[in-house]
């Protein structure tokens, strides 16, 4: 198991996680691949992949621990990534085209031109055959995976940040600022609203009915979709939480959350005593301003993900046009902007972790 987080120091952080009778986390190494900030992390059983501002998506081979490529497609800052199993990966960005990803061969099947605006968060049904999709334009679009093409436009009355689909596929969420509308998928109408005093940077769902919710202070909250009531809230963090993960292990359900002043904690929540404050397992300081936050689970390790898909998604138009091919070509790139032949290692860490601003400045001195 493997905490990665994402900060403004363009450095990706990877922590080793010892799930023992007294949960232990230890530095594994720091990977300087991005040339701006990390927005977005994602991860499936093999690769942990990157978005930045730089445009630019790195892909980490996590078996091997090497720097796997870049892929190059997007012109502006990539803002979400999610993959879907094994073989799929599709990534969102401002320029408001959303790329459907081989991750066989890392080939761009299909290019959508999603949004008039940003993309700003996409959701891959648990079926692999709907993707919805919210963006700067005020709308929320539903895609067709398996013909690769828009299905339905719903116009929203703001612009909504982040889009959720429940593990069982049966309702999905928006957040436009601090509220939350739940959707029930048959009617495609809104079942209730969940609403806070500031504004939502992160959601989970834990269950099919249950939300993790952080806003934009130190306080985790945990709302029934049903009844939309705050079943229990704690303080996790001194200063802003910036991103929450969860997944189930052994029976147990594992909160994530990441904190804007370096720190990340990792919780034990126990669903029958829902009311009760989870309780801490464990936590490390980075030293960065964390970004993003996700867990690389192996899976020889016998875990499964929270929001674990089990399908393969349906090929999304893989007969696309020669011109169209070529445009979406992959390209390898090292930083320099040249080919790259081979895989980079990914530094281990052998002893503390170094302040990534200390890192970038002495990488500097040696290039010049």
């Amino acid at each position: 198991m493997e905490l990665v987080a994402g900060c403004y120091e363009q450095v990706l952080f990877g922590f080793a996680v010892r799930p023992t009778e007294s949960w232990t986390v230890a530095p594994d190494f720091t990977h300087h691949a991005h040339t701006a900030s990390l927005s977005v992390v994602a991860v499936n059983n093999r690769y942990v992949v990157t978005g930045s501002k730089d445009e630019t998506i790195q892909i980490y081979d996590m078996k091997k621990k090497v720097e796997h490529g870049a892929l190059l497609q997007h012109n502006g800052t990539v803002t979400c990534l999610e993959f879907y199993g094994t073989a799929h990966l599709l990534s969102g960005a401002e320029d408001g085209v959303i790329c459907i990803w081989n991750t066989k061969k890392w080939e761009c099947l299909k290019s959508i031109k999603a949004h008039k605006g940003h993309v700003t968060s996409l959701s891959i049904h648990p079926s692999g055959k709907l993707c919805l999709s919210v963006g700067t334009d005020k709308t929320l679009r539903t895609w067709n995976l398996v013909e690769g093409r828009s299905a339905f436009i719903k116009n929203l009355k703001q612009n909504a940040h982040i889009i959720k689909w429940s593990p069982d596929g049966e309702k999905y969420v928006t957040v436009i600022t601090n509220k939350v509308d739940i959707y029930k998928l048959d009617t495609a109408s809104i079942t209730g609203t969940i609403t806070t005093e500031k504004r939502i940077s992160s959601l989970r769902f834990i269950t099919d009915s249950i939300l993790a919710i952080a806003g934009g202070d130190e306080i985790i909250r945990f709302y029934s979709c049903d009844s939309q009531k705050c079943l229990c809230e704690f303080k996790a963090h001194e200063n802003r939480i910036k991103d929450i993960y969860s997944f189930e292990r052994e029976g147990q359900h594992i909160i994530v959350t990441a904190c804007s002043d370096g720190y990340i904690k990792m919780w034990n929540l126990d669903l029958n005593k829902i009311k009760d404050v989870p309780s801490l397992l464990c936590e490390v300081n980075t030293k960065a301003r964390l970004t993003c936050l996700a867990v690389w689970l192996d899976r020889a390790s016998e875990i499964q993900e929270n929001s674990d898909k089990v399908a393969t998604l349906s090929q999304a138009n893989e007969d696309e046009k020669p011109s169209i091919a070529r445009r979406n070509k992959v390209c390898w790139t090292d930083k320099s902007g040249k080919t790259a032949k081979r895989k980079r290692k990914i530094a281990p860490e052998k002893q503390k972790l170094e302040a990534p601003l200390q890192k970038k400045r002495r990488k500097r001195n040696s290039s010049a």
